[in-house]
C-alpha cells in the first residue's frame, strides 16, 4: 500500500452525491408513510407512538455506538454494506406481520364482486350490498351482493347504527362493528373530497344464530352470554390478535432500525474525515441537497406507484407493501454504491470522549442550555406531525399521493429557501430566526388542528421551510460559535442526534396516549400552546443574559501588535483588526 495515497476529490464528491441520493429515495420510500400502515394493521394510537418512540429511541442512542465501533477497528465499508444489504431481508419482515383483527371483509381494490370474510364464527348472517350512488339501481346491474356470516355484535348499545365510508377499495369492515339489533346498517361516503367514490354499502341482518336477549342488547355482548366461556369470547380474538401485531411489530421494527440507523452517520463521518485531510470541507457542506433531491423524488414516486401496484401484491391483507418492497429495490441500488463510497485509508487519532466533552460544554453555558431544551421540545412536537399528520388526512379522504405531495412541497420550500439563508442569519440573528422557526410550527399545527378538505393541508406545507429549515440553519449556527476548537461537529452531532432524537422519543410515547384520550385536533392544539409559552419564556431569559460576546482574535490580536510597537497607529493600521471592528460594528 502506497504511504501517499492519491486522493481523487471529484470522483469522491460525485460517489458521495449519488449515494446521498439514493438515500432519500430509500428513506422516503418508507418512513412518511409507515405509521399509516401501522394504522391499517390494526394498531391504535398508543401502540403506535410506542413503536414510533422505540425506533427514534435506538436511532438517537444506537447509532454514534456503532460509528463509533466501526471507526476503532476500520470496519466502515463493511459496516455500510452489512447495514444496506441486511436493512432490506428486515424490512420485508414487515409484509409478514399479521393484521390485528382477522374477522374482517376485505372489500378487493381490483373492483370484483367478491367480499370475503376470513376466520368468521357462527353466529350472525350479513348480507352486503354494493352499489353505486350516482345511478339508480335499476340502471346500475353491476351491484354486488353477498352473504357474510358474521361472528357476533360488539359495538356497545348506544352508539349511532351509521358510518361513514370512505372507499370500497380501501375499507376493512370489522367483523362485527357497526351492525347490532337494527336490520340495515347503511354507510354513506363522505361528501368532503370524495366525490371519485360514490359508493353505498348495506349491510342486512338475514339471519341470527343466537336469540335477541331482553333489554335491547346485541347478541354479542358479552353481558348477554351465559356462562364464562361465552363472556371471555367476546374479547379472546381482538386482544391475541392485538397483542401478536403488536408485539410483532415491535420486534421487527427495533430489529430493523438496530441495522439501518447506523448508515446515515457513518457515511457522514467517513466523507466528513476524507475531504478533511485534503483540505476540502467547505464543499461537504453543499451535499445535504442531494438527499433532500432524493426524498421529494422518493415520496412522489412511492406514494405514485402505491395506488398502481398495492392490489396486485396484496390483495387481500394491509395496503401499503409497496413501501417496503421499494425500500428494499432502493437499498440495493444504494449497496451497489456503497462499494464506491470514499472511506479514508489513514485515520487521524481524535480522542474517545467527544460526545462527554460535548456534553459537558453544553452544560456550561446557558445559551446552549436553553437551545437544547428548544430542541428537545421542536423534536416531541414534530413526532407527533410525523406520526399522525397522514391519519389526520386520511379522515378527511385525502390519498397517498396528496399526502406524499405534501411532503414534497415542504422539502421542495427548504431548498428553495437555502440561498436567503446568510441573509436571514444577518438580518435576523441566530435567536430570532429560532423565534420565527418556533412561530411558524405553532402556526402549522394550529391549521392541522382545523382541517376540513383532502387538499387543506397543501398551503401550509410551504412554512416548513422556515419551522425547519430556517430553524435548523439558527441551531447549527449558534453551536458553530459557541463551540470549543475542534469541537463543531460532536456539539451538533449531540444537538441532532441525542437530543433531537430523545424529543421525538418522548414526543411519540406520550403523543399516542393523547389522541387515544382526547383527539389529534386537541393534540396539535396543546402542542401549539406549549411551543408558543416556551417561546415566550426563551425569549425573556435571553433578553437578561449578558450580551454575547464575539470571538477575541481581535483583542488577542491588539494585544500582540501592543507589544511589538510603541503607538496605537500600528494597530489602527493592521488589516484584521479593522475587519473585526467593522464587523463588531455591524
Amino acid at each position: 500500500m502506497s504511504a501517499n495515497p492519491r486522493w481523487d476529490i471529484s470522483k469522491a464528491l460525485g460517489v458521495a452525491k449519488l449515494f446521498h441520493l439514493v438515500c432519500g429515495v430509500r428513506e422516503a420510500c418508507v418512513t412518511p408513510f409507515l405509521t399509516l400502515y401501522l394504522r391499517q394493521l390494526g394498531l391504535a394510537a398508543p401502540w403506535v407512538g410506542i413503536l414510533m418512540g422505540t425506533k427514534h429511541l435506538i436511532a438517537a442512542f444506537w447509532a454514534p455506538v456503532c460509528a463509533f465501533l466501526a471507526k476503532s477497528y476500520r470496519k466502515r465499508r463493511v459496516l455500510l454494506i452489512g447495514s444496506l444489504l441486511s436493512s432490506v431481508g428486515a424490512s420485508l419482515l414487515m409484509v409478514l406481520i399479521p393484521a390485528a383483527d382477522k374477522n374482517r371483509m376485505h372489500l378487493p381494490c381490483n373492483g370484483s364482486s367478491g367480499v370475503t370474510s376470513t376466520d368468521a364464527l357462527p353466529g350472525v348472517t350479513l348480507r352486503v350490498n354494493i352499489t353505486s350512488a350516482q345511478e339508480p339501481a335499476s340502471r346500475h346491474p353491476a351491484s354486488r351482493t353477498a352473504e357474510v356470516e358474521m361472528p357476533g355484535f360488539r359495538n356497545p348499545p348506544g352508539e349511532s347504527d351509521r358510518e361513514t365510508f370512505r372507499d370500497p377499495h380501501d375499507y376493512v369492515a370489522p367483523s362485527v362493528e357497526g351492525a347490532r339489533t337494527t336490520s340495515q346498517v347503511l354507510l354513506h361516503p363522505v361528501t368532503s373530497g370524495l366525490k371519485d367514490h360514490p359508493w353505498e354499502v348495506t349491510f342486512e341482518v338475514v339471519k341470527t344464530a343466537l336469540p335477541l336477549l331482553p333489554g335491547g342488547k346485541g347478541p354479542g355482548n358479552p353481558a348477554n352470554l351465559s356462562g364464562t366461556k361465552g363472556k371471555a369470547w367476546a374479547f379472546d380474538l381482538s386482544l391475541d390478535g392485538l397483542r401478536w401485531t403488536f408485539m410483532l411489530s415491535l420486534g421487527s421494527m427495533a430489529f430493523w432500525e438496530l441495522l439501518a440507523a447506523p448508515l446515515e452517520q457513518v457515511a457522514d463521518d467517513s466523507l466528513y474525515e476524507y475531504l478533511d485531510f485534503v483540505d476540502a470541507t467547505d464543499r461537504y457542506r453543499s451535499l445535504w441537497v442531494w438527499r433532500l433531491l432524493g426524498m421529494l423524488a422518493g415520496v412522489c414516486g412511492i406514494a405514485a406507484l402505491v395506488g398502481q401496484l398495492d392490489c396486485f401484491l396484496m390483495n387481500s391483507g394491509p395496503r401499503g407493501v409497496v413501501h417496503f418492497y421499494g425500500y428494499s429495490v432502493v437499498s440495493t441500488l444504494a449497496l451497489l454504491v456503497s462499494i464506491a463510497f470514499p472511506i479514508p485509508i489513514c485515520q487521524r487519532w481524535e480522542p474517545s470522549y467527544k460526545s462527554v466533552k460535548a456534553l459537558s460544554i453544553v452544560g456550561g453555558d446557558l445559551r446552549l442550555i436553553l437551545l437544547a431544551f428548544t430542541v428537545v421540545l421542536t423534536g416531541a412536537i414534530v413526532s407527533t406531525v410525523q406520526n399522525f399528520l397522514f391519519w389526520h388526512m386520511k379522515d378527511h379522504g385525502s390519498g397517498e399521493l396528496v399526502m406524499g405531495f405534501s411532503v414534497a412541497l415542504s422539502l421542495l420550500g427548504e431548498i428553495l429557501l437555502h440561498p436567503f439563508k446568510t441573509t436571514l442569519l444577518r438580518k435576523l440573528s441566530r435567536m430570532g430566526l429560532v423565534g420565527l422557526g418556533l412561530t411558524c410550527l405553532a402556526g402549522q399545527l394550529l391549521y392541522y388542528s382545523f382541517l376540513w378538505s383532502w387538499w387543506s393541508v397543501l398551503p401550509i406545507q410551504i412554512l416548513s421551510a422556515i419551522s425547519n429549515g430556517a430553524l435548523w440553519w439558527a441551531v447549527g449556527a449558534s453551536v458553530e460559535d459557541l463551540a470549543t476548537p475542534r469541537m463543531e461537529r460532536a456539539l451538533s452531532a449531540l444537538f441532532r442526534g441525542h437530543f433531537y432524537g430523545s424529543g421525538c422519543s418522548l414526543g411519540s410515547f406520550v403523543g399516542g396516549f393523547v389522541v387515544m384520550r382526547f383527539s389529534l385536533a386537541v393534540l396539535y392544539q396543546a402542542c401549539c400552546v406549549a411551543l408558543l409559552l416556551w417561546l415566550a419564556l426563551l425569549l425573556s431569559i435571553q433578553q437578561r443574559l449578558p450580551q454575547e460576546r464575539k470571538i477575541k482574535y481581535s483583542k488577542l490580536l491588539s494585544m500582540e501588535v501592543s507589544d511589538t510597537s510603541d503607538s496605537e497607529q500600528g494597530t489602527e493600521r493592521d488589516w484584521l483588526v479593522k475587519a473585526m471592528r467593522e464587523e463588531h460594528s455591524d
